[in-house]
């Protein structure tokens, strides 16, 4: 056996628990959305309140240069002490008219910077001409300052939009921003740390079960695991196959005592026949070939014993792969052997679709051993054994049955004759080790069928067995 691999105790206390990743997995993936979420909003709101103030300031400049272009206009209608003055000022936009000259004739609030640019506008010929400055810094405050001209060198009217207060609010709504995604991870982490909780606490109550089950060998451990969804199911499973290991271990411990009972028996004859050996000198003629008869018929039964002990724990060449099987080719197979082996007469009678799934080595040796069993207890019996292989009993079954006219079986004894080492009353001094009728039962099981047997009208038993109906490939219950 290969030596187990185990991570060093170092390498063990490295590894990260589900529970860690599944919490931290579940915080980074909603981190990412959250961040993600967060920059396209923000980006798409400070866009559109930029686009906005900036398309609000296009159309007051050209509102002043439609009106100058449509009205020969001077710097005093646009004054701000004239009464009903034509320029409408909106909210955070300012306003300062320059005269002839380019000097300030009704300055702003606050007093915008004039430059050459902008005198230039004050003695500009055509009307509605403009120049625009972006990102003045007046008294720490920024403006975008558009200038247009009167026309006919009568002076200019400056348009100046703040746009400070607007990058202050959008950097608060960012710092506003960052905050609520760092709550958002942090909750998130905090969820995901309490789901992960919640899904792998059955993980851990049963990976403690596996842990007690390696620690003490003991199977009869009972997985406290409930629920539909995959743990569930994981947990139900790995129960069962608790149990059936559990069992498996059961009828293994009832084996080797069952077998180490009947093994005592031949084994005790045989020292007792082996210590007269010393002596055989000093016994008469027949003597000695009694004991050497006795002496080659306990060898014998110990070899079969030990055959069909070796056979059935070994789960009857489980290794033999499942195929396509004619059970009655394989009747008629023993038939042949019985009669060349016994001398006896062996019927064999089929009807129907006797095929099956399964493994044609165990089926051939428990029709085997039901012919050998009939043949057994009725050693002179001149009525010939008869075997029946009758398919479909049921859809996708077929019935194997052996029928003889020995002695029969008692009534008390038909619920036992098929467990192991059984051996009714009357059949305790014929030959074998009572193994034969079990095997039948291992192998009718395995192959999804169950064994059966009855006394027979006129005299006799009826020994058979059932297969079809789901192929398992394993043995089931012993006892």
């Amino acid at each position: 056996m290969g030596r187990r691999w185990r991570l060093p105790d170092r390498s063990r206390r490295k590894l990260v628990s589900l529970r860690t990743t599944f919490a931290v997995s579940f915080a980074a993936v909603t981190a990412a959305v959250t961040i993600l979420v967060g920059i396209l909003s923000y980006s798409s709101a400070a866009r559109l309140v930029r686009v906005d103030q900036q398309s609000v300031f296009t159309q007051v400049v050209q509102d002043v240069r439609d009106e100058v272009r449509q009205h020969a206009m001077g710097p005093e209608d646009f004054s701000s002490s004239r009464p009903g003055h034509d320029l409408v000022r909106p909210a955070r936009t300012d306003v300062q008219v320059l005269g002839a000259q380019g000097q300030i004739v009704d300055h702003g609030s606050p007093v915008l910077p004039v430059t050459s640019r902008d005198r230039a506008m004050a003695v500009a010929r055509p009307a509605g001409q403009v120049a625009q400055h972006k990102d003045v810094r007046v008294d720490q405050d920024l403006f975008r300052i558009a200038t247009v001209s009167l026309g006919d060198g009568r002076g200019a009217v400056q348009v100046a939009q703040e746009f400070s207060d607007t990058e202050d609010l959008l950097r608060a709504l960012q710092q506003r921003t960052l905050i609520l995604m760092a709550a958002v991870v942090v909750a998130a982490g905090l969820f995901g740390w309490w789901l992960a909780r919640r899904i792998t606490r059955r993980l851990v109550v049963l990976t403690s079960a596996a842990e007690d089950v390696a620690r003490t060998r003991r199977l009869g451990i009972q997985v406290p695991v409930a629920g539909l969804d995959e743990v569930g199911r994981l947990g139900r499973a790995f129960d069962r196959m608790l149990g059936r290991l559990a069992q498996s271990e059961e009828d293994q411990r009832r084996l080797v005592q069952d077998a180490g009972h009947e093994l005592r028996t031949p084994l005790t004859s045989l020292r007792t026949n082996i210590s007269l050996l010393r002596r055989i000198d000093e016994l008469p003629p027949a003597t000695r070939d009694e004991l050497v008869a006795d002496l080659s018929q306990e060898a014998r039964e110990l070899t079969d014993l030990v055959n069909e002990l070796v056979a059935l724990a070994a789960g009857q060449s489980d290794a033999e792969p499942p195929q396509r099987v004619d059970l009655a080719d394989l009747a008629e197979d023993v038939v042949g052997l019985a009669r060349r082996r016994t001398g006896r007469d062996v019927v064999l009678h089929t009807s129907g679709d006797t095929t099956t799934d399964g493994r044609p080595g165990m089926l051939q040796r428990a029709i085997s051993n039901l012919v050998e069993n009939a043949a057994k207890f009725d050693p002179d019996g001149k009525a010939p054994i008869q075997v029946g292989v009758t398919g479909p009993a049921r859809p996708g079954t077929v019935r194997v049955e052996v029928l003889d006219r020995g002695p029969g079986i008692a009534e008390g004894d038909l619920v036992r004759i098929f467990d192991r080492f059984y051996r009714a009353a009357d059949a305790r001094s014929q030959p074998g080790s009572g193994l034969g009728l079990s095997i039948v039962r291992e192998v009718a099981m395995a192959h999804g069928g169950t064994p059966f047997a009855f006394r027979r009208e006129g005299g006799g038993a009826v020994i058979g067995f059932t297969v079809g109906g789901g192929f398992t490939g394993s043995h089931g219950g012993s006892g």
